[in-house]
């Protein structure tokens, strides 16, 4: 399953991701900026629309939350990365990445130790 966030979404369920369930004036709250109420109800609505939220009734208000994880849609945004941005070669990334100057030697480690994890689960 391909999901899309537009900035702006991605916002709001990284809200819903962090926070669990919440209200839209919670979600508002949350945010770093300024955005007015009725423009986090339309946008979570619209999440709303494409599956990705649901929500629940309580009181006059309802409560949000996520229908899709983390993992999941960060697995979907590499994935067209990957395909716009590096030919559709997880190598181009992964030497893109390595060759970033401002990793430290730990988080180089750290990338190797994925690596080789992956590479002894092949065998």
């Amino acid at each position: 399953m391909e999901i899309k966030f537009t900035t702006r979404e991605l916002d709001l369920m990284a809200v819903l991701w962090e926070r669990g369930d919440s209200t839209v004036a919670e979600v508002q709250e949350r945010l770093g900026d300024e955005l007015a109420y009725t423009t986090v109800l339309t946008i979570l609505r619209t999440l709303e629309e494409k599956g990705y939220v649901g929500h629940t009734q309580e009181g006059k208000a309802y409560r949000y939350h996520t229908l899709v994880g983390r993992d999941c849609a960060g697995a979907s945004a590499v994935r067209r990365l990957v395909q716009k941005m590096f030919q559709g070669s997880p190598e181009l990334l992964l030497t893109h990445l390595v060759s970033d100057r401002a990793l430290s030697k730990e988080d180089l480690e750290n990338l190797r130790g994925l690596v080789d994890e992956r590479l002894s689960s092949k065998e």
